[in-house]
């Protein structure tokens, strides 16, 4: 199973997200574990994590978070500008399973 964080500024956008991601996953037969955190809480989250999924907003401070995602041996991902609003969890989706795939 995988485990997706998605992290947003304060983790209120990314509960969505997770939720989506969840939801998509379902429907295609994959089994994930998506998971919403706050920057705050990134550490923590990043132990038990196969992936991060970031949102766009945050864009002004990837460097950092990329660090701490290296730190973890996490891939990260950036999401894109609608994630948050997308109707559906499909492109965060696959955002993760493609950075997972490059990581292995």
């Amino acid at each position: 199973m995988m485990r997706i964080i998605v992290v947003c500024g304060a983790g209120a956008s990314s509960t969505f997200v997770a939720h989506r991601i969840r939801r998509a996953a379902t429907a295609r037969g994959i089994e994930v574990q998506a998971t919403a955190t706050s920057e705050s809480q990134l550490d923590a989250a990043l132990r038990d994590a196969d992936v991060l999924l970031v949102g766009a907003h945050l864009g002004d401070r990837l460097g950092l978070l990329r660090e701490r995602a290296a730190a973890a041996s996490v891939p990260i991902a950036i999401l894109a500008d609608d994630a948050a609003t997308a109707s559906d969890g499909g492109d965060a989706l696959d955002a993760a399973l493609e950075i997972a795939g490059a990581a292995s």
